[in-house]
């Protein structure tokens, strides 16, 4: 499991490790089962305290990405499909917003914006 931190950022670096589980989980990349690295262990990896990854991974379960049992570790857990897509939806929602400010703020109107869009789904 791959997680960058970036410590310019104005995001908490538990709020960082969180998303991008959370990405993972919701992309596939990390199943149902899989378990993840120990707090200590994704600590050491990302040089720091041992507290930010335990609220990360406190949150995580909170919301219900994944479960930990005491003495074994956390693992993803099983979501629920309807979460999962409403999930989905919402991070490209994100990123399309990020490009529609993008394009209006390099002067595309909104039916240029669209063009655009419909000839990259042309194309694949």
């Amino acid at each position: 499991m791959r997680i960058i931190i970036n410590t310019s950022s104005m995001v908490p670096i538990y709020e960082q490790i969180m998303d991008q589980i959370k990405k993972m989980v919701i992309s596939k990349e990390l199943k149902n089962g899989d378990n993840l690295p120990s707090v200590r262990a994704l600590a050491a990896e990302l040089k720091i305290s041992a507290l930010t990854v335990k609220k990360a991974y406190d949150l995580l379960e909170e919301e219900g990405y994944i479960a930990t049992v005491h003495g074994k570790g956390s693992y993803v857990k099983d979501a629920d499909p309807e979460m999962m897509a409403e999930q989905r939806y919402r991070l490209i929602e994100e990123e399309m917003e990020l490009i529609v400010q993008k394009a209006r703020s390099y002067g595309l109107e909104d039916e240029e914006i669209i063009q655009l869009l419909d000839l990259i789904l042309e194309d694949k």
